[in-house]
């Protein structure tokens, strides 16, 4: 007697859970250093006061924010994986794009907290890896979706938009860099940019959230 087909999964909560794990870590763990008195009370979008990196660096806030961000990095990396297989042939690279920054995001989150010049290149670099090679893995999937019926989706529409948003702040990041002389207030630019930065990226996750939960995109079982 042979067993009846697995029933498909849904892709879109992955992606929903990738923006989830990312919004509660990151502020879960400013909360958690400013009640802890690592740093000083503020609203780090409109002040720049800290960056992402410094709101995780110590205390509890370090721990909650690595237990919570290692997963997600494997998660990552699987979104990336499926993302590949539902665009179709050609599109191999999306994958291997999405496994770098899934790598980078696991090594920055594994040193974050850690002491020695060392470790300091490895979350830097880490840090840039992911987004870099997550937004080259954005750009390609946008592309191959142009050839899909779904290319004229709002989900679509917005997820280009949050993309070209994300290329402004980093052209901002690095403009302020050259043009801004004082070091506090450059300093100040660059961790408010990194906080909008990040939570576009958790927003163009929940876009592709949508837009596979309105093309109900599945993964079928063998």
């Amino acid at each position: 007697m042979t067993r009846p087909p697995a029933p498909p999964i849904p892709l879109w909560p992955l992606p929903f859970a990738i923006a989830a794990l990312f919004t509660v870590a990151a502020h879960v763990a400013l909360w958690l250093s400013i009640r802890d008195g690592w740093i000083e009370g503020c609203v780090p979008y409109l002040e720049g006061c800290t960056s992402i990196s410094r709101a995780a660096r110590h205390g509890l806030g370090n721990h909650v924010f690595r237990l919570l961000v290692l997963p997600c990095a494997l998660l990552v990396g699987l979104h990336w994986w499926l993302a590949a297989r539902w665009l179709g042939n050609g599109y191999r690279d999306v994958a291997w794009l999405g496994a770098v920054a899934a790598v980078a995001l696991a090594v920055y989150a594994t040193f974050l907290g850690t002491d020695g010049e060392a470790y300091r290149f490895l979350r830097r670099y880490g840090v840039v890896c992911f987004f870099g090679f997550g937004y080259l893995a954005q750009l390609r999937f946008l592309r191959g979706l142009r050839r899909r019926a779904d290319a004229g989706s709002k989900p679509a529409a917005a997820m280009l938009l949050v993309s070209a948003l994300m290329l402004g702040l980093g052209l901002g990041n690095v403009a302020s860099g050259a043009l801004v002389a004082d070091d506090g207030l450059k300093d100040r630019i660059e961790n408010a940019l990194e906080w909008h930065l990040g939570w576009l990226l958790a927003a163009w996750y929940l876009l592709h959230a949508a837009l596979w939960a309105r093309v109900r995109a599945r993964l079928l079982l063998a």
